[in-house]
Parts: C-alpha cells; structure tokens; sequence
C-alpha cells in the first residue's frame, strides 16, 4: 500500500524531473532526479538488474527529511528513474528514512534494511534522535513496511552505547545462508563503533557483538559500514565523522577507511592489519559495495563533500550525484580502485599520443572536453629532468581545475581553486603516491561537473565536483623541466 506521503512524493518527482533537461545533468553519473541526494542505499543486484536507492529529499535541493529515491541499471551508466521507494509515514521514521541496505529473499521478494528516525522529548524540553533499523519488503517498484518494525532498537544497542547515533545497517549474506548485518554507533567515549547482527530469516535479528571500534584513533561516530571479503582477506570500510588529520591523510574531517583484516562469524569480531583512506580527493563519503554475478565487487559513493553542500549554482533543481561505479582489487595489501569496465562500452573517438615533449605550457590538438576518459603518463627524458607536472583540466578563459605532480616528493595535489566557486575553501587537497622514478600514470574521467582520477592503475583514487561553465573545456599540458608525454583519450558517448 503507498501511503500518501510516498504518494505526494511520488507525484512531485514526476512532475517537476520532467522540467530538468540532460544537458544540465552528468552523463554517465547517476544524479538526483529532483531535488537533494546524499548516501547511497541499497546498491544490490535484483532480478538480473542493479538497484540503486539513496538518501533523498525531492522537495527543495537541500537536506530535509529523509525519503529513499530508487533507479535502475542495466550496466551501472545508464539509469531509469523509479518511483521514490520509502517515505517517512510511521512514527518509528517521522523524521526520516535513513540509509540503509537491500538484498534478496528466497520468496523472490527484496528486503529493504533502513534507519527509521524520531525525535523524542526529553525532560528539560529538548528533543533527542532516536535512531531504529526497519525493515520494507517488496517487488522491486513497491515496498510495504513490516508491521513488526523497528526489528533492531535499543534494546539491542550494547551497555553504554548510543541509542540516538545508531544506523546505517548494512546486510549481507554468511556462508551458512543465514543473514548478517553492520551497524554504525556511537560508543561511550564519544568515537564510533561497528556491530554485528545476525538472523536468519532477515526479519528477526539479534545482537551478536562489537566488530571494530575507533577509541578516538580515526574520528568519531562510524557511519555508513560495509563488510565483504575481497581477494583473501577482509575488508571492513566506514565513513567516519571529525577526523583529525594525520600526514597527508584523513584530511576530508567527515571521510572513508577502509580497514583491511580478518573477519571472525562466530566470534563476532574483525582483527584489523592494515588501514587506508579510500579517496583522497575532496568529494567522497558513505560508499557501498555489491557483488556481481561475475563475482566482481564493486563500489560507489555519493559525490560530495558536507562542507560545501551549499556551493552549487543557485539555479540548480538537483543537487548530489554518485561516483562513477569502481572495481575493486587487493594488491600488496592495498585496496586498488578502477572504473567498472562497462565504461569502455561507452568510448567514442580515440586522439592518442605518444613521446611529446613538454617544458613550457603545451596544447595538444583534439585535447579537450568535459565528457571524457582520458590517460596520461608522465616520465622524465632523462632522470631528474623535471621538477614539477601540471594538467589543467575544464580550462577556459577564466577558469580551470588542475593536477600537480612533484616527482621529487611524489606528491600529487588536485585543485579546483580557479573552478569559478565564489568560497575560497575545502579545494586543495594532497597525497604521497608511489615512487616510480619520476613516472606516473593518471587516468582522468571527466563528466561535466566532476573528475574523478585514479593513479597509477587504481592505487589512489582522487574525487571532486565543480561547476565551471560547460564552456571551459580546454586541456593543458606543463613541466618544470622536461617530460615526456602520453595521451590517450576517449570522448565518452552516453
């Protein structure tokens, strides 16, 4: 049954997503079909298609009370509008339908796990969130909430922990068949937490212990949780909140770790060896995973950053947009990040390269565009040659965004100072890549409003929108010194 608030919502995206043309929306992202978009839910394969649900508030391009909005693929570029799948229509989610996960039931039917929220009084007059995990059940269009909602609430929260920062359930399925699901929670200590639940039907859940927690080591509350196992080991990624910085690390404040380890069911626990960022660019948080029928994992994010939610053109009847989908790979015990390869189903004209010198600003023909997927490698002519590489991208002539590579320190920097933001802040940002004697590759994926980079065949990812004019699409090419240059570039056909 639609209730009438997902009715009225239903009926407003309808209504006013006609009125927003494609040529003001990316290409080949999935963006908001009106209004605001935050985390992504329920990515899942279902019924031979990929589902993509979201945080979503179809009345007004800021954040609001929370729906899910609902689309889906075919090849995870191209996406079809569904009608906004969850409202908040209950008392345990008045305030909102917060993120959550999906995944499949044997009866052929697709569980819905989601974060219902209300605010509740408190003796001096204040309200306080109080945060449950829901459950909605349906076709894949339409979804009905389970009348025993909430299925996990603060009964089920550990002594000590937060009953008001409590969400984000994330559902998989164990070995045995039986289900698994990762909460986000804020602990005694005022840092975040993951738990584990279990169940096995999907519908009954109990607590079964603490799987990693921060003691204030990476920031506070732990949002927006995924637990899989990628190439042999463990991977336990979450989104957490007020980071402090460490080195060229963790620089984003509210950003995303993926800890690499080991997971143990049965003990309800996950032994941590290794931690990284996953993006170290400006734009990047609360991304989710799915498995492919091809048993490749893959991961996307929502394309934004909290501090600059309200840098966008006033204009705008959409605001928020995912990453373009990743495959996922371990390799020396790094987690490896690269387009899904459906892009390159999507590759028009080819311009290559190859050997160009460069020292002085260089334009190359047929080097230019804001929809494209294009590889460049750098490397000295000889060693030490060059001291500093610099790719402008989005160039016109008032604007660009650029890449900067300084061989000596091997850092890389990624800029949109000069992208035509009217707030001078949250656009540099930095990190150390590996040294290969003055060599470096970088993929950039441009689509309109956004760039996406992947160094060195996925061992760093660096993420950011902006909003140049569509105008500037001009490319170029510098060296401190002498390089040599390779181009390869592909206008993307969506």
């Amino acid at each position: 049954m639609v209730s009438d608030a997902l009715q009225k919502a239903r009926d407003y995206e309808e209504r006013l997503g006609a009125f927003i043309e494609d040529a003001q929306r990316p290409v080949f992202h999935y963006s908001a079909r009106v209004g605001w978009l935050n985390d992504p839910n329920g990515f899942s394969l279902y019924k031979g298609e990929y589902h993509l649900f979201h945080q979503y508030h179809p009345y007004s391009n800021q954040w609001g009370p929370m729906h899910w909005g609902h689309a889906v693929s075919k090849d995870l570029l191209h996406w079809e509008y569904l009608p906004a799948a969850l409202a908040p229509d209950q008392g345990y989610d008045r305030s909102g339908c917060f993120s959550g996960s999906a995944i499949a039931l044997e009866d052929g039917r697709q569980l819905l796990l989601y974060t219902g929220v209300r605010e509740e009084a408190k003796e001096d007059g204040t309200k306080r969130s109080c945060q449950t995990q829901c459950i909605a059940v349906g076709d894949g269009v339409n979804y009905e909430k389970y009348a025993q909602n909430p299925v996990i609430d603060g009964r089920d929260v550990p002594q000590g922990f937060s009953k008001s920062d409590f969400r984000d359930p994330k559902l998989f399925r164990n070995p045995d068949g039986s289900f698994g699901c990762v909460v986000g929670c804020r602990t005694e200590d005022e840092s975040g937490a993951i738990l584990y639940y279990r169940s096995e039907d999907g519908f009954s859940w109990r607590y079964r212990g603490i799987l990693d927690r921060s003691y204030n080591e990476y920031g506070r509350m732990w949002e927006c949780p995924d637990l899989f196992p990628l190439d042999g080991e463990d991977i336990l990624l979450t989104s957490p909140q007020d980071m402090s910085p460490v080195g060229l690390e963790f620089h984003n404040g509210n950003g995303t770790l993926c800890l690499i380890g080991d997971w143990d069911e049965e003990k309800a626990a996950f032994t941590r060896r290794r931690v990284q960022a996953v993006d170290y660019g400006i734009d990047f948080y609360a991304p989710q995973t799915l498995l492919t029928e091809d048993g490749r994992r893959i991961m996307i994010a929502w394309m934004q950053n909290w501090d600059t939610c309200t840098s966008y053109p006033s204009e705008a009847k959409w605001f928020g947009q995912m990453t373009l989908p990743r495959e996922l790979r371990l390799r020396d015990g790094r987690l490896l990040q690269n387009p899904v390869r459906e892009l390159e189903a999507l590759h028009g004209r080819r311009i290559a390269y190859e050997s160009v010198p460069v020292s002085a600003e260089t334009v190359l023909q047929g080097i230019y565009g804001r929809v494209i997927d294009m590889t460049v490698r750098v490397r000295p002519q000889s060693p030490g040659s060059y001291e500093l590489f610099r790719l402008k991208f989005a160039r016109g002539s008032h604007h660009f965004s650029s890449l900067s590579y300084r061989p000596g320190s091997s850092m890389l920097h990624i800029s949109r100072k000069m992208s035509g933001f009217n707030r001078d802040f949250v656009h540099d940002r930095r990190c150390l890549v590996r040294d290969r004697g003055g060599e470096i590759k970088l993929r950039l994926v441009l689509d309109r409003f956004s760039a996406e980079v992947f160094v060195n065949d996925g061992e760093q990812a660096l993420t950011m929108t902006f909003y140049t004019p569509l105008t500037a699409d001009g490319i170029s090419f510098e060296a401190h010194g002498n390089a040599l240059l390779d181009v390869e570039k592909y206008e993307i056909i969506g």
